[in-house]
Order: structure tokens, then C-alpha cells, then sequence
């Protein structure tokens, strides 16, 4: 199972924050480097895989696109999403995947070619619509996305830990590449999440604060 670290982008700075709550996002201070200048802090960390998302893009305050080329280039993987709302949106470079999340896209999701899916859910359900996530993971099935992400919006930054049930019911719903993000809590969530079967694991706060060691972000993998 792939390890990726997760990296949002504000003003030219990674932050950290919880729960979703962006206007309240702040540079990220982790033991692990010693700056939230991107590059800096990508060197130091050094991981294998990397989500990116680019926070000014998703809420129409900017975007980052001149930078992502430079971060793409320091790590095998980026997914990358940046608040595509069409397949015009999905930026062409390198090393990057485009992520199309629910949150921005609207409904009409047949039109995209390739990149990953991220269906962004809160208390349970998808935002904004309100579905349930196996409902989406479904549909899914008869689109061209790559893979797709169940992205725990609520769950971010609060290492709350994950289910069993949940994750199985979603990994039946849908077959093909499957990451989790959000709400990670340390070493035993990742066990659960590679039993459930998904392909990948977005992290962050879990590494940040110890409970998964930084080799494993290195070596991008659950090994």
C-alpha cells in the first residue's frame, strides 16, 4: 500500500489544519522540517509520494501553478488538486495526477479522461451533495478516472482513526485504485486500511506527530 504525504498550499506556504477549517490554516511546524517554504520542506521531508492541495485554486483566491512543476519534480507522484470544476482545469505537467474532487466538480462527471476522483465526504456523507460515498464509488465504475480517494474532510488533522465496516462496505463499492485520507491516527489505521484492501493511505497530522515513522514516508510504501 502507498504511503503519500498530504501538503496543502496557502500563499506560497504549506499549512496545517483541522477539520477542514481553511480560513484557520497556518504554516505547518512539524519537528520534521525546518520551514513551510514548499521546497525547503519537501527536501527535508523527502517523500516518495505527495498530494497537494492547492487551497488558493479550490476557493478562487489564486492559484500555485507556477510552483507545482518545481514540487512535482522533487517526488515520484503528485497528486495534485487544484479545484477542477472541468476537464479544462486538469493541469498538463510532469510527474503530476490530477485529482477531480466532488467538492468543486458538480455533477457532471462523465466528461473526465484519466486522473483520480477524490469523493470529499463530511460526517459521513459526500459534499456537497449529500450522497452516500458507495453511491458515488458506484458510479464510478462507468467513468475514466484512474482511481479515486475517499477523502474524510472532517477527519483531517484529528488522527480520530478509522473503521472496519466502513472501509469494506467502500473497497466493495469499487474495484480499482482506492486511497483514504483523513483522520489517520498512527500504524494501526494503515494495518487496517492495506487488510481492507485500499491501494493507498494520505497522511499527515499521523506523521507530523510520530505515530508513523518518516522512513515509511520515504520509502512511500507500507512495508
Amino acid at each position: 500500500m502507498d504511503l503519500i504525504l498530504a501538503a496543502d498550499l496557502k500563499s506560497g506556504k504549506i499549512v496545517h489544519g483541522k477539520s477542514g477549517r481553511r480560513d484557520e490554516y497556518r504554516p505547518v511546524q512539524t519537528p520534521l522540517a525546518s520551514t513551510a517554504e514548499p521546497i525547503r520542506y519537501l527536501q527535508e521531508i523527502r517523500p516518495r509520494y505527495l498530494y497537494i492541495a492547492d487551497l488558493d485554486r479550490i476557493t478562487d483566491a489564486g492559484n500555485h501553478d507556477l510552483l507545482i512543476p518545481d514540487l512535482a519534480g522533487l517526488v515520484d507522484s503528485l497528486y495534485l488538486d487544484r479545484g477542477c470544476r472541468s476537464p479544462d482545469d486538469m493541469l498538463d505537467c510532469p510527474g503530476v495526477k490530477n485529482i477531480v474532487g466532488t467538492e468543486t466538480v458538480g455533477s457532471d462527471l462523465s466528461a473526465f479522461r484519466g486522473g483520480f476522483l477524490s469523493v470529499d465526504m463530511k460526517e459521513g456523507l459526500v459534499v456537497p451533495g449529500g450522497e452516500d460515498p458507495a453511491q458515488i464509488l458506484d458510479a464510478a465504475k462507468s467513468w475514466s478516472f484512474d482511481g479515486c480517494i475517499l477523502l474524510d474532510i472532517g477527519g483531517v488533522g484529528t488522527r480520530r482513526g478509522l473503521d472496519r465496516p466502513t472501509l469494506e462496505r467502500f473497497r466493495v463499492a469499487y474495484q480499482g485504485r482506492l486511497f483514504w485520507g483523513g483522520g489517520v491516527s498512527g500504524m494501526e489505521d494503515l494495518t487496517l486500511l492495506a487488510s481492507c484492501g485500499f491501494d493507498g493511505a494520505i497522511i499527515a497530522t499521523a506523521l507530523h506527530s510520530g505515530a508513523i515513522p518518516l522512513i515509511m514516508i520515504r520509502e512511500g510504501c507500507l512495508c
